[in-house]
């Protein structure tokens, strides 16, 4: 394991080998390795894994290095980025503040250039909010896209997703590619459509709660690379709001569909055993409300998506809050949930980008771009994040206050 918590497994090479470096987090099966999911209960009782994961067959190529499983929130049920047991991966930006959840590792892995690329998981935003936290890339890929056999369950049948994150276009679309082959023409497509900013077209969402100075910076960006922007309704920003509570209900309830088998075994932390719990509860008040929700969200989605090419709104509310003296509690997982403008992408499966862009804040100076697209938009999204960053370059201090 590194010093900064990115890992459980790690088998290093040179930056300079020639080689793409890829991270990948350890829900995903690697023939020969155990599948940890963060957990110390699967690290002791589980056999490794007969074969890889189906989503790696593009990863095993001579020009690709896997470095290392990655650390995360066990069995991927946290919005925090913590982990008891491995310790918690330490944010690159301000080593008091969280690193994001659950695909914690994947990110500063990245961050700290350990990585090139690394695959994470996204149930309700597990890929974008660590992305958002360590200021890098992050891309959540349409539902379904991205084969999800060998890969440790949470919400398979409705919300989980697997997608790459890096801290550059160029290491993104390569790890889309490693994930999704045939994804680099249709980037490249892409960038032929719409090859300025002028051609594309902004749905502006405003979620209440978020801070102002996240709105503004992103209004500035946008008004910089001159999209073309407008501003979406106060009636689809109740959908949203509705679409994030039943997307939390369902990724909350298949917490526990997927995991109550380890309610009470010795290694499983208090804190994920009280979140395992509260997805019972969920199951018996609201789940098959939520449910029924989802074809009416995604009908409301197409209908934006007839007007716009994307919509842009802040990946979170706030900065990454500041960890807590102890590593988790239930309450403060639920609460950085709460600061999520994730939940409603993985609600309906369409793909999004979690950009970064500056904040004016000499101690955190980054904060994060969220981007939803169509379905199977990623190529176009992965275009207006090049755009982005070219117009609004990032050069990242790190910071250890």
């Amino acid at each position: 394991m590194t010093r900064d918590h990115a890992f459980i497994s790690y088998w290093p090479v040179p930056g300079d080998s020639g080689k793409t470096r890829l991270a990948v987090k350890d829900v995903i099966d690697m023939k020969g390795k155990v599948t940890t999911a963060g957990s110390q209960y699967l690290a002791k009782n589980s056999p490794p894994a007969r074969q890889d994961a189906a989503l790696l067959r593009g990863a095993r190529r001579p020009d690709v290095a896997i470095v290392g499983k990655t650390n995360l929130t066990e069995f991927a049920l946290g919005t925090t980025g913590a982990n008891e047991f491995y310790g918690t991966p330490i944010n690159p930006l301000d080593r008091h503040r969280i690193p994001g959840g659950s695909s914690s590792g994947s990110a500063v892995a990245v961050a700290n250039d350990e990585a090139d690329v690394a695959f994470g998981s996204d149930t309700a935003g597990s890929v974008r909010v660590p992305a958002a936290c360590c200021g890098i890339l992050g891309l959540k890929t349409t539902f379904g896209l991205i084969p999800l056999k060998g890969v440790f369950p949470l919400s398979p049948k409705y919300l989980d997703t697997i997608g790459p994150m890096a801290t550059d276009v160029h290491n993104l679309a390569k790890g889309m590619e490693l994930l999704d082959a045939g994804f680099s023409t249709r980037y490249e497509t892409a960038k032929a459509v719409q090859p300025s900013a002028k051609q594309i077209t902004i749905g502006r969402l405003y979620v209440p709660g978020t801070d102002s100075k996240i709105e503004q910076a992103i209004d500035d960006v946008l008004r910089s690379c001159r999209f073309r922007v407008v501003r979406l309704g106060d009636d689809f920003r109740d959908q949203w709001g509705r679409a994030q509570s039943n997307g939390s209900t369902i990724a909350i309830t298949d917490g526990w569909l997927s995991d109550r088998q380890y309610l009470g075994k010795p290694g499983v932390s208090l804190t994920t055993q009280a979140t395992i719990l509260l997805g019972q509860l969920q199951y018996d008040t609201a789940y098959k409300g939520a449910l029924k929700a989802r074809r009416t969200w995604r009908r409301e989605l197409r209908r934006v998506f007839d007007k716009v090419d994307y919509i842009a709104l802040p990946t979170l509310k706030s900065l990454p809050p500041h960890k807590l003296l102890f590593e988790r509690s239930a309450i403060f997982e639920a609460r950085v949930l709460g600061l999520q403008n994730t939940v409603a992408v993985n609600f309906a499966g369409n793909p999004a980008i979690a950009i970064p862009i500056p904040y004016p804040d000499r101690h955190f100076p980054v904060t994060s771009l969220q981007l939803i697209g169509p379905n199977f938009s990623e190529g176009g999204l992965v275009n207006a994040a090049r755009l982005i960053t070219e117009k609004a370059p990032l050069a990242l201090e790190k910071h250890s206050r």
